[in-house]
């Protein structure tokens, strides 16, 4: 009998003090409605004992408290969210909690309390250490508080992670060479830099339809992507996924890599979402969006979700596809069969330079991760679906 692979736990609270001009994440202005917030942590908890019975036993690699900002929560409702999640499937021994946060003030007085209720991994959501920038990200906090944040998280947390953005308007490669030194000197071992991309339906889409602020220019993104790699390179920092840097193997991820490596995980919170086998096939579920309508479909029925998709074979290998390039490791070129794409098209990927040598994993090289969307797009386009 085949042991499953080990399972991640996603936990969506949406709620945010402030929401964020380019961001498109499910997620709410956090208006002080504690009785709602509290009915959502005890409709979390029932939504994880009613996934865990549809599971069965399976071992538990890493619980992400993400969303929205869950730093805001009541540390409590972490505390027995991480408890619950711990007894409903089998923990790894060294199993990794991590929780979102801003590096607000009133924040960072709570880290402390997240890490008494079981948090041993923070990733922090500085995004820039200049004021004009965090200003124009419309982010609620300075680069004072970022700083202090930053250093009060490597001392209370045993991992730490911080997320920046680049390609912001006027940036230099200098200045973002400088930029991210600095970061590196704050204490952390994992650093998560993003392209700034204007997502439909944000304020910064609204922004650029109306002239207010130009897109990124794609020669300038490249050009930081380049620098990002070169100053995280040298400082020791491994570029194990194409947004994602680790200070050696145990400083990676392991939720992301759930994700990357096609592993299963359990989504629970408003619109979260999930991926499980069950009965050998691979399953979507999402939560409803709304908090409200989270809380009452858990009440009527034990879960968050309305219903669970089963993947086919092919849309499965290309969610593999998809995520599994995105990492060093690549992906299994035998977890991709079901895609059927054809060898004479992998052969001239990788004449090309934009896929590596390699008979046993499909993996793409630093040429292909520059341009990774089209490298991926243009493998999907060929595939030939055989479960059709």
């Amino acid at each position: 009998m085949t042991t499953p692979p080990p399972l991640g736990v996603y936990v969506h609270w949406p709620y945010c003090a402030r929401i964020c001009p380019y961001c498109d994440f499910n997620v709410f202005k956090d208006r002080g409605r504690t009785e709602e917030q509290a009915a959502l942590a005890r409709a979390i908890v029932a939504d994880l004992e009613a996934q865990a019975a549809l599971t069965g036993p399976r071992a538990l690699t890493s619980i992400f408290l993400g969303g929205g900002t869950p730093s805001l929560m009541d540390p409590a409702w972490a505390a027995e969210i991480v408890a619950t999640t711990r007894r409903l499937w089998t923990p790894a021994h060294d199993l990794e909690v991590t929780l979102e946060a801003n590096p607000t003030d009133a924040e960072a007085d709570r880290f402390a309390a997240f890490a008494a209720a079981g948090v041993n991994r923070l990733s922090l959501g500085l995004q820039s250490l200049h004021d004009e920038a965090l200003a124009f990200l419309g982010r609620n906090h300075d680069a004072a508080s970022a700083v202090r944040a930053a250093r009060t998280a490597a001392r209370t947390f045993p991992r730490l992670s911080v997320d920046l953005i680049y390609a912001r308007p006027d940036q230099t490669p200098a200045a973002w060479a400088e930029e991210l030194a600095h970061a590196i000197d704050l204490g952390a071992e994992h650093v998560s830099p993003y392209q700034l991309t204007i997502e439909a339906g944000t304020a910064f889409d609204r922004a650029v339809r109306r002239g207010r602020i130009a897109p990124p220019a794609p020669d300038l993104g490249a050009e930081l992507f380049e620098v990002t790699q070169a100053v995280l390179g040298a400082a020791g920092f491994a570029a194990y996924e194409v947004s994602n840097h680790a200070r050696g193997e145990a400083a990676r991820s392991r939720h992301n890599l759930v994700y990357w490596r096609g592993h299963d995980y359990v989504g629970a919170g408003p619109g979260a979402h999930g991926r499980i086998t069950l009965d050998g096939a691979r399953h979507a579920t999402q939560a409803a969006d709304r908090p409200a309508d989270y809380i009452a479909r858990v009440a009527a029925t034990g879960f968050g979700f309305e219903n669970r998709e089963r993947l086919t074979p092919h849309e499965a290998a290309e969610e593999r596809l998809l995520s599994g390039l995105r990492i060093a490791e690549g992906v299994p070129r035998a977890e991709l069969a079901a895609l059927g794409i054809p060898a004479a098209q992998v052969a001239d990927l990788t004449a090309l330079g934009l896929l590596a040598d390699d008979p046993e994993r499909l993996r793409a090289t630093a040429a292909g991760r520059l341009v990774l969307d089209r490298l991926t797009a243009e493998l999907i386009l060929q595939a030939l679906p055989l479960d059709a």
